[in-house]
């Protein structure tokens, strides 16, 4: 009696005063403590037992091994009794059996759970239900099933709950016959009737996506309960039905059926979207006034419901609030930290748990491993599968799946591989993770490899696995080796009419250099959807810039809707061709169709205007600090580089790391970049050490060649050179080409000619390794060996590449090339430039014909100085555009330092600002002076 009130102090008083005490006072004193949740004090009650020399009956056990179960932080305990169960023969007793089988599956130890119900001589429905329980709570429904199939060929008679689970599997299996032909079997048992049967058959309907079926079983259902409302509102909220779960809600409030947290937590699974929130955040305070705010099962679906609308802080606070927290609740917030690419504090929560003894299971680990999925935590990750090897989860697939993941992902192929070789059971997941890793890994004869052993195996491949294979392609070798064949696979399986394997083959023939072919796919295809329009967007950004631009128009005259990649894309084709009108536009159009808020194509718009010159329109919807990625960070410190703004960029990235943002190798690009255009050569070798030494980014070709550029500016050639010598990575052409660009700067003819050897060796059709030296010769009088290089250019039909700069003019651009006279306002264009020349004469210019490279008289080196396309850009420019305006020019090679003081005078002398873009980085003229501060 006691017990049943929660008095337990009181039950154990009368225990221990009875004189003599029976099987019965034990049974029902333990009864007692695992009814009321006492499940420490129950093991303890045990060893009492034991000690007074009392044989527990099999009531006594199945009670002990159910606590251990119920507690989910008493494995080692269950275990011991687990072991005091075979000691004893007890394992026999079908009733103590199936609640160690049921122990295990709790646990996620399948494995153990199936070796119990094989050793067992007896087993009833319980047994039965209890293996499925398992299988179904470790997500190995394909076993489910299998066991149900086998239970119904023994002649076991299903119950309620076994048809409901078997139900769930069937919804989550998306095996609509399936469901049929245990419908069928529902029929034969005469269980059709049955509320809890019907209420299953509902959520199974729901789990189709079919919610009419759904709502015929509600309707013509003679009883409801509390769980048929839940279970209808449980349908529409899984097809993303919110106001039609809303409509139900309402009724069942309005025949007075009982709200309990089950209703509140499958109404607040709609609302995590950005348009939903609002009646998320309604029902939240319905469960408030309910006073269900401290109930875990709710608790845990606000948890989730935050966590997909991407508001983390939110999630923390209903975490440290709620005074009961399960294994579920510790997940959810893990998920959380997870989907808002929080690795740092998911690792942080995942060692809180195990600080704390919190039980983990397969979720757990899944989610922690995803958590790994960068490079820096390669030795996190290795632990975790440590961690799964010891709690017994490495056999479990999703686990397992998991880990082949993450390897794939962290570059270790082999490891990846090894993990797959080692699992029991494997299925199509885990191979598409094995072949996407080597296609991540640029492995495309891995991927072939894997492809064939999981056809060997019997494994069915679906449109991931194609879609895997199509993306490790990347070159014409791989095309005609492996993309060809693979295309006509597709075709002989069926897979052509698939809309991502579509996409995926026009992406292929792109990447692999036959541009025709993708265009031909994507005109053969009788649907164009969003995802094919993208595709050959994206495929034609990579090769005809313009056609890409030219094909979102198209898009949008077809009526296909734009979304985030194709306006992405869009914008960074118009930040490429350093369009900035049309990236306006597009900007605008992102604004009108509401996607200003996402982040991606925010990131995208701030690149675009950056590269086309606008730094303020950049800070104008720069994301605040708080909520910044790092892809906003690198974007601006970027564009600060480029801009010559260089204490920014340094600022920026400070106060990044301030902020607790982790710099990665694209950030220290740019901060390199900045440095050595900007002339900061001790900070910019600080800031390469601390890459290495205090975040943990190793150095790739990108940060030497800037290394490489700081050092040759600034006239450190031999510092340089040595450090080429100890370069962690092989140079290449890039690292030979700063360094010879370095040498015709600071006139070292010896280096250069070694920098132009080392190139030529790379690849002796390259046009820079000539002209560079060729210009190296020039500034060293070396006039000879100017001829003899030319000659040799000659003699191999090696032609350099010419000079060009254009102006862009609304939806009009002009190009000029050098000593350019075939535009309409020629005329024009020279006469200005004939006045200009005279009016920054007078203001004190003189020219420095050091940068003429032609061995001749001193008056032909200065007229050759005034051919330059950009100044004849610079004078189409000023007459083109309205007074005081800005002119903005942009020139294919890197400004030659003679114009450059052309610029400074005329900027002065016609009083407005000149902005010059090279292929390097925005030179903002303004009064006589450049943002770069004559150092670029």
């Amino acid at each position: 009696m006691y017990s049943k009130f929660g008095r337990i102090g009181y039950a154990r008083k009368v225990f221990d005063d009875i004189p003599e005490r029976n099987e019965a006072s034990w049974n029902t004193m333990m009864s007692s403590y695992v009814r009321v949740g006492l499940n420490s004090d129950s093991v303890r009650f045990f060893c009492e037992m034991v000690g007074c020399g009392v044989r527990p009956s099999g009531f006594v056990i199945a009670s002990l091994v159910t606590a251990c179960d119920k507690a989910g932080s008493m494995f080692c305990e269950g275990l011991q009794v687990h072991g005091f169960v075979v000691k004893s023969g007890l394992l026999c007793d079908v009733f103590v059996g199936t609640s160690v089988l049921h122990f295990y599956g709790t646990y996620g130890v399948v494995l153990n759970a199936r070796k119990i119900f094989e050793e067992m001589p007896e087993k009833n429905v319980v047994t039965w239900t209890s293996l499925i329980v398992g299988y179904s709570s470790g997500g190995d429904l394909g076993e489910v099933m299998s066991i149900y199939k086998h239970m119904r060929r023994e002649g076991v008679c299903c119950n309620d709950n076994t048809l409901a689970i078997v139900f769930s599997t069937c919804g989550a299996l998306g095996d609509e016959l399936l469901g049929e032909q245990v419908l069928g079997d529902v029929v034969k048992l005469g269980l059709q009737s049955s509320v809890s049967v019907a209420n299953s058959l509902i959520s199974m309907y729901g789990s189709f996506g079919n919610v009419g079926e759904a709502c015929y079983v509600f309707i013509h259902m003679d009883e409801r309960d509390t769980i048929s409302w839940n279970s209808i509102i449980s349908a529409n909220v899984q097809n993303g039905l919110c106001k039609e779960s809303l409509r139900f809600f309402h009724r069942m409030r309005h025949v007075n059926k009982e709200v309990n947290s089950i209703t509140v937590s499958t109404l607040l699974g709609v609302c995590g979207s950005t348009d939903n929130l609002k009646w998320g955040s309604g029902i939240h305070g319905l469960a408030v006034k309910l006073g269900m705010e401290s109930n875990v099962c709710v608790g845990n679906t606000l948890l989730s419901m935050y966590s997909e609308a991407g508001r983390s802080e939110d999630a923390e606070l209903v975490f440290e609030r709620m005074t009961e927290k399960d294994i579920i609740s510790w997940n959810s917030m893990l998920a959380c930290y997870v989907q808002n690419e929080e690795s740092q504090n998911s690792l942080k929560h995942f060692a809180e748990m195990l600080r704390m003894r919190k039980p983990i299971n397969y979720v757990t680990l899944t989610s922690a491993l995803s958590a790994c999925s960068n490079l820096e935590f390669l030795v996190e990750g290795e632990i975790l599968h440590a961690i799964a090897v010891i709690a017994g989860l490495n056999d479990n697939l999703i686990v397992g799946n998991a880990l082949v993941t993450m390897y794939g992902k962290l570059s270790k192929t082999r490891e990846a591989a090894k993990v797959l070789q080692t699992m029991h059971k494997r299925d199509q997941v885990t191979w598409n993770s094995l072949i996407g890793g080597y296609a991540e890994n640029k492995e495309p004869d891995e991927v072939i490899t894997a492809f064939k052993l999981m056809r060997k195996e019997g494994t069915p491949a679906n449109y991931i696995t194609i879609i895997n294979v199509l993306g490790a392609f990347l070159i014409p070798s791989d095309l005609l080796a492996h993309g060809m064949p693979i295309h006509a696979l597709i075709v002989s399986t069926g897979f052509e009419s698939e809309k991502y394997v579509q996409s995926s083959l026009i992406t292929m023939y792109a990447k692999c250099g036959d541009l025709n072919s993708s265009n031909s796919i994507f005109s053969g295809l009788t649907v164009k959807n969003s995802i094919a329009w993208n595709a050959i967007i994206a495929a034609n950004a990579n090769h005809v810039l313009e056609e890409a631009l030219k094909l979102v128009l198209m898009m949008g005259r077809a009526g296909v809707d734009f979304d985030q990649f194709s306006l992405s894309v869009a914008l960074s084709v118009s930040a490429d061709l350093a369009m900035l009108v049309e990236g306006q536009q597009l900007h605008g159009l992102v604004v009108k169709l509401g996607f200003d808020t996402d982040h991606y194509i925010t990131n995208a718009a701030m690149d675009m205007y950056g590269k086309c010159g606008e730094m303020e329109d950049v800070l104008k919807i720069l994301p605040s600090p708080t909520i910044r990625s790092r892809l906003s960070w690198n974007i601006l410190i970027s564009s600060f580089a480029k801009h010559g703004c260089f204490e920014k960029a340094r600022e920026s990235f400070h106060e990044m790391v301030g902020l607790g943002v982790k710099p990665d190798h694209v950030t220290f690009i740019s901060l390199l970049s900045a440095c050595s255009h900007g002339g900061l050569v001790d900070d910019g070798l600080a800031y390469y050490n601390a890459m290495i030494t205090e975040f943990g980014v190793q150095p790739a070709i990108e940060h030497c060649v800037c290394i490489i550029d700081l050092l040759g500016r600034s006239g450190r050639l031999s510092d340089a050179e040595n450090f080429i010598k100890d370069m962690p990575v092989p140079p290449n052409d890039l690292v030979w080409r700063s360094l010879l660009a370095a040498c015709k700067t600071h006139r070292n003819l010896e280096l250069g000619r070694k920098a132009a050897d080392h190139l030529l060796e790379l690849d002796p059709a390259d046009d820079s390794a000539y002209v560079l030296f060729s210009n190296v010769c020039a500034s060293t009088g070396r006039w000879e060996e100017v001829e003899n290089v030319r000659s040799q250019m000659g003699a191999r039909s090696i032609i350099k590449k010419p000079a060009c700069s254009w102006v862009k003019l609304k939806s009009e651009v002009s190009k000029f090339g050098m000593g350019e006279k075939s535009h309409p306002k020629t005329e024009q264009i020279y006469a200005k430039l004939g006045e200009l020349m005279k009016m920054i004469r007078e203001a004190g210019y003189v020219p420095d014909t050091s940068y003429s490279l032609q061995d001749t008289d001193e008056e032909q080196k200065e007229q050759n100085l005034w051919n330059h396309s950009e100044r004849i850009a610079l004078a189409f420019g000023l007459i083109s555009t309205p007074e005081g305006s800005p002119v903005k020019i942009f020139k294919n090679l890197r400004v030659c330092g003679d114009c450059h003081s052309v610029y400074k005078h005329a900027s002065a002398v016609v009083g407005r600002k000149i902005i010059l873009r090279d292929p390097y980085r925005f030179h903002h003229f303004t009064d006589g002076k450049c943002s770069c501060s004559d150092y670029w």
